[in-house]
């Protein structure tokens, strides 16, 4: 039996900061002591928080490795291990890791939107089998509606591949995330240096593609998501009515709603609202939308997704906990709340007999977090 005592620390615990210390026992939490005492044996944390490992729900950051530039393939299991020990560093202990299915094959502005899901969650399972990998890692299946191989895609997918999420997207030009064709031109045209006539060619493509495709393949992903016992999302719900066909369709958590009047159905109909730690950082969304910071006012915000920017979950937390002037509440939207949507009951708080998930962190002044350690199962990465 392996035990390790983490004392003199500022436990961050579901209601309350404390001075106190934890005892992990073979991967689990096994008592909660309080007081800044520093037993013999024990490792001295100096006064740091610690808190629940991080647990990330929706993140573009395997994507990124994979794909740093246009066009290019880097090697997968580099790019995995890379992903993987980033997040590690950043106090993540837990991911969903976002892979798109549904390919618009020899299309698209970099004519690059080819099917690579399949074969990539297959290479992040024999690392994982192997043990190379220092944290938990889940699949969010990022269903795109306005595709052409959406179904056969998800087909491919079946209960031992640890299928998390999947979440419904629809890029269409012209409505939710992109009703402002403008923000969309800004990012396609600057990315891949476009002409308007190209542009416009490309608004017209995804347009066709919802218009013979969307609804049928939207209705299969749904009935994909509840045989692979996958918790459904929604993405970029603008109006009640979005809202309305999420709840229909038995969604619990809203990725990234783009107005106010979105989010407060969300909350109207029970599903948890979950907003990008960027917008929250950068002070507004880059595409337009609602204000992270907005809805956390309203009493909207349930869920933080560090997106782009893994390193910004915990910042963003922590602008959390200014707004509400509650830690708990603001480490619970990246901790506790994630988990509780996911179905995962044994990790996302400090309690007796959850996994030993943790970080130590201190702050370098008033805004910039510092990460000291990750444990994951009490066995530090």
């Amino acid at each position: 039996m392996t035990r390790t005592i983490l004392a003199n620390a500022r436990l961050i615990l579901p209601e309350t900061v404390t001075p106190g210390a934890l005892v992990l026992e073979d991967g689990a939490i096994v008592a909660i002591q309080p007081g800044n005492v520093v037993p013999a044996g024990a490792l001295d944390m100096q006064g740091d928080f610690i808190a629940p490992g991080m647990v990330e729900l929706h993140t573009d950051n395997l994507e990124r490795h994979i794909r740093p530039r246009p066009g290019v393939d880097w090697p997968h299991a580099g790019a995995i291990l890379a992903h993987d020990a980033e997040l590690a560093g950043c106090g993540i202990t837990t991911v969903f890791d976002a892979m798109r299915v549904g390919s618009i094959p020899n299309e698209g502005p970099d004519q690059d939107y080819d099917k690579y899901a399949r074969e990539l969650a297959h290479e992040l399972a024999a690392l994982r089998a192997r043990g190379a990998l220092r944290i938990s890692h889940f699949l969010h299946l990022r269903a795109e509606i306005c595709s052409q191989t959406l179904l056969a895609e998800l087909d491919e997918f079946g209960p031992e591949d640890r299928v998390g999420i999947i979440s419904l997207m629809d890029h269409t030009p012209g409505q939710r995330q992109f009703r402002d064709i403008s923000k969309l031109a800004q990012y396609v045209q600057g990315k891949y240096k476009l002409s308007d006539a190209a542009f416009a060619e490309h608004v017209a493509r995804l347009q066709d593609l919802r218009a013979r495709f969307g609804d049928r393949h939207e209705a299969a992903a749904v009935e994909i998501a509840h045989r692979l016992g996958a918790v459904l999302a929604s993405h970029d719900d603008t109006t009640a009515a979005h809202v309305a066909l999420s709840a229909g369709h038995g969604v619990r958590l809203a990725e990234f709603p783009t107005t106010p009047e979105a989010a407060a159905a969300c909350h109207d109909h029970g599903i948890m609202v979950m907003m990008g730690a960027p917008n929250l950082i950068r002070g507004g969304s880059h595409s337009g939308n609602v204000s992270a910071a907005e809805l956390a006012r309203a009493g909207h915000l349930d869920i933080l997704s560090s997106d782009y920017v893994p390193s910004g979950l915990l910042a963003g937390a922590l602008i959390l906990a200014r707004i509400w002037d509650d830690l708990p509440r603001a480490m619970a939207t990246v901790t506790a709340n994630p988990a509780q949507a996911a179905g995962l009951n044994d990790r996302g708080r400090l309690a007796p007999g959850l996994r030993a998930d943790l970080i130590r962190f201190a702050m370098l002044d008033e805004v910039t977090p510092v990460m000291r350690e990750t444990w994951v199962r009490g066995r530090r990465v």
